[in-house]
């Protein structure tokens, strides 16, 4: 009789977990997710096993992991995070983890290379792996005088925090002023040593290449490179919508003399851009846990979850090459970053069709594992609603400046009426009434002035 499987903890509930989720199910590995309400994919895949909410706090955090060992039946599965926050949170309490699972994820000291681009930089400059000009500043740094020319980008250092400029991964500034106006942004919710200025290297998502492998030691075990055909947002994606397999040299040894002065061991992604200046490839970034592109070779080998998985529980580990050729798309974002470029005149109607054609491996949707397709066409679904209530902006906000008087207003108010109700001519009752309900429903607070000049209505 052969032994029970050793189980899985995926930590994440977005599609990169979901195709964690999907790799090891399909290999009767047992999956528990543990995922947050704003990301619910991998939790609606018929292969989760239990679905356990994830707090929004480490002492919480840790509170769980350590009572779902000791009393909940997970001692000794294998811990699998899907993000950079977890990543860095498993990190630096791999003590006392690694005393009840089974870590995909190096101690502290071991991941904070991948982390923390200044480490990142540091090692890259240690083994000879090009990386763009980049400056960071400290308190009172003369932050434009660094600049050695314009455009330029900032970042975060790192992308553990969720704030606004890691949500946007970048801000072009393209001048000066325009310069200390966005750090002085990100400085309202970063510290100094936590923002980085870097030069834009020329060029969209087809100049930028990754390569993924799962590495023992600094050893790569399997590895490949993709190039990224579409992005979202096209100018600094945050995420690839459209990749596919390529042969890059260049990019594999840079890679691994990266890997093998950190004696890397774990789920890898590392990021390069190539400069059309000099033809180099230069490193950009380093994501140390299961990358967004990851099903990209789960069918066709190598599927880098399951060996992650195999590594970890001591079994024997044998992968193919990845092959040439192969693609991958997110559908649901593609089709926005598409309809950008097809609009733009970029991306020429023949040449999108021609991408699609063939086989193409989805991100969410699949024919084993129906749900979480179902669950993404009714984010879409929100998606479609939030945007149709952005467009009621534009007359709300003429309401809410107009200097014309009461009865001004009131026009204005009237038009957001109708197109709150799809243009139905719908008559408001008495004026103030009429204020007051459109108030509410934007969320918005009326500040009463002098009733005989206007009534002024603020954003609260």
């Amino acid at each position: 009789m052969s032994a029970k499987p050793i189980g899985a903890l995926v930590i994440g509930g977005d599609y990169r977990a979901l195709g964690a989720v999907r790799s090891l199910g399909r290999q009767g590995v047992p999956v528990d997710v543990l995922y947050d309400r704003e990301h619910p994919l991998a939790p609606a895949s018929r292969f989760a096993r239990r679905r356990i909410a994830w707090p929004a706090d480490d002492r919480r955090r840790l509170a769980l992991l350590l009572r779902l060992a000791d009393r909940g039946g997970l001692f000794g599965e294998v811990l699998i995070p899907s993000s950079d926050e977890v990543a860095a949170f498993i990190g630096r309490h791999h003590a006392e983890l690694a005393a009840r699972y089974r870590l995909t994820t190096p101690r502290w000291d071991r991941l904070q290379w991948a982390h923390d681009k200044r480490r990142l930089h540091e090692l890259a400059d240690r083994v000879g792996v090009a990386h763009p000009w980049t400056a960071y500043p400290t308190a009172g740094d003369d932050v434009p005088r660094l600049v050695r020319d314009f455009p330029m980008v900032l970042k975060p250092v790192s992308h553990e925090a969720p704030n606004p400029l890691a949500r946007d991964k970048a801000w072009r500034v393209d001048d000066a002023r325009a310069l200390a106006d966005r750090y002085a942004e990100a400085l309202a919710f970063l510290r100094p040593e936590q923002v980085m200025l870097q030069e834009l290297i020329p060029g969209g998502g087809e100049a930028q290449y990754s390569y993924g492998a799962v590495v023992e030691r600094g050893r790569p075990l399997a590895e490949v490179v993709a190039r990224r055909l579409r992005q979202y947002p096209m100018d600094f994606g945050r995420l690839s919508t459209f990749v596919d397999t390529v042969d890059e040299p260049t990019v594999v040894d840079a890679s691994r003399r990266l890997l093998a002065a950190a004696r890397y061991t774990g789920l890898i992604e590392i990021e390069f851009k190539r400069d059309p200046r000099d033809g180099r490839f230069k490193v950009l970034d380093a994501n140390p846990r299961i990358w967004g592109w990851h099903t990209l070779t789960q069918r066709t080998g190598p599927d880098f979850v399951h060996l992650l998985y195999r590594m970890v529980v001591g079994a024997p580990v044998a992968a193919a090459p990845a092959s040439p050729g192969l693609r991958w798309a997110r559908l649901d974002a593609d089709l926005a970053a598409s309809a950008g470029e097809l609009l733009a005149g970029r991306l020429p109607p023949t040449d999108y069709v021609r991408s699609l054609a063939g086989r193409v491996e989805a991100a969410i949707f699949a024919a084993d594992d129906p749900l979480p397709g179902a669950v993404a066409l009714g984010q879409l679904q929100i998606m479609a609603l939030r945007g149709a209530a952005a467009r009621l902006a534009t007359p709300l906000r003429r309401a809410l400046r107009s200097a014309s008087g009461a009865a001004d207003d009131r026009s204005d108010l009237l038009e957001v009426h109708q197109v709150m109700h799809a243009g139905k001519e719908q008559p408001l009752p008495a004026a103030q009434k009429a204020d007051q309900r459109v108030v509410q429903r934007t969320g918005l607070r009326l500040v009463s002035g002098d009733r005989g000049s206007r009534d002024r209505h603020r954003a609260a």
